[in-house]
Order: structure tokens, then sequence, then C-alpha cells
């Protein structure tokens, strides 16, 4: 059995979708510092790095992070790997997802965690309003792409995000697939539990795995 590690790393250096708070990595205490244990902080927006968005992101009322179906975020998921000259993702790009209830697009984004240096990039791929719909009618439950959001940059009204988030469709965000095929794998995705703020989202330690 092969693992994919699709997780991107958090640190001083990722990416941070435009308006988010910041990443800081810092040591609490350390033992050489005369403490007794090495005890690290670390303070992040809860949409920072690979993460899903909880309902409540958008429809305010609406459920939160503690609150998703884990069931929604372990099992069977097809990568779909969509042409590098694509931007906006059609419901022609789905295909037949045979009864498939996740699905991961690759798309050319994988390629910018190469260069975070550039930092956050607006012209990523994304996916439209009646791509979101379809996913919907076909019962997806988790959806996800290879860059920080799932719609285009500076959407009014984020259509695609309430299409998804009110039927209760986990959108999972900043997935690294420059590593994996286009397939059927198997996914676990595991974002923190924890209650409080707005529980809108929350960083998710994310991989596939294959039976090679």
């Amino acid at each position: 059995m092969k693992i994919y590690d699709i997780t991107v790393a958090i640190s001083a250096d990722v990416p941070i979708y435009k308006g988010d708070p910041g990443v800081e990595v810092t040591s609490f205490k350390s033992i050489a510092d005369g403490s007794s244990a090495n005890v690290s902080h670390v303070s992040l927006g809860v949409h920072t790095a690979t993460h899903i968005d909880a309902p409540n992101h958008f429809i305010d009322g609406a459920k939160r992070i503690h609150e998703i179906d884990p069931e929604k975020l372990v099992g069977p998921c097809r990568v779909i790997e969509v042409p590098e000259d694509v931007v906006a993702i059609e419901p022609e790009h789905v295909g037949n997802l045979g009864g498939l209830i996740r699905v991961l697009f690759k798309t050319r984004n994988s390629a910018f965690w190469a260069t975070p240096e550039d930092g956050f990039r607006t012209d990523f791929t994304y996916l439209t309003p009646a791509t979101a719909k379809l996913l919907v009618d076909s019962g997806v439950v988790l959806v996800g792409i290879d860059y920080l959001s799932i719609e285009k940059s500076g959407s009014p009204g984020h259509p695609v995000h309430i299409t998804l988030l009110e039927k209760e469709v986990v959108i999972l965000e900043g997935v690294d697939l420059r590593e994996v095929k286009g397939g059927d794998y198997g996914l676990i995705c595991m974002p923190l539990k924890y209650i409080g703020g707005g529980g809108d989202g929350s960083p998710a330690r994310t991989m596939l795995w294959h039976n090679e």
C-alpha cells in the first residue's frame, strides 16, 4: 500500500489567503533555556494551508467544525486530473463518478506549492457554480482542490461555497497533489476538533492511500 501525504506544512512561509491571519510558530519553553521540556506555540487562522471549511464559514448558524460527520472524512475518493489549460472547472470535467462521494481536483494549482515565495495567488483554477451544483446533485459529501480556495478569487456572493455548504458538503482546500496521479484512492482527512470562535474551519492532516 502506498500512502501519499497531501498536506501542505504549516509554516511562516506558507501562502495565506488575502486578509487572513498570518502564521507564527515559536518556542514557548525549551530544554536549552532550562525548561524540563520543549513546548511550542502555534498561532494561525483556521483556513491556513490544507484545511476544511465547515458550513458556518459562510452560513451563519450552520454546523461548526466539531459537528461535521466524521464518516464524510474517511473512505473511497477519486482524484480528477484537470488539463493544465483549464482555469474554470466545468461540469464536463467531472465525468462519471460511478457513485463515489468524495472528489479531489488536481489542477495546475499544484505546481504553485513549489514557489511559496510568490505569496497568495489569485489566478488559481476553481470550480464554477454549475459544477458545485452537479456535485451536490450527485450526492458528493466531500470535494477538494489543490489551492487555498475552491471558488474564483473575488467571486461576489460566494455561490460555490454556499451551494456546497448549505448541503453540508465538506470543502477541502489547499491539498498538494503534485505526487498524485488521477484515479481512485482511499482518503483520510483529520481536522482539529475544537469548540469556540466561529468553528468555521480547521487545518487538516490529509492523506491518500492506494493499493499498488
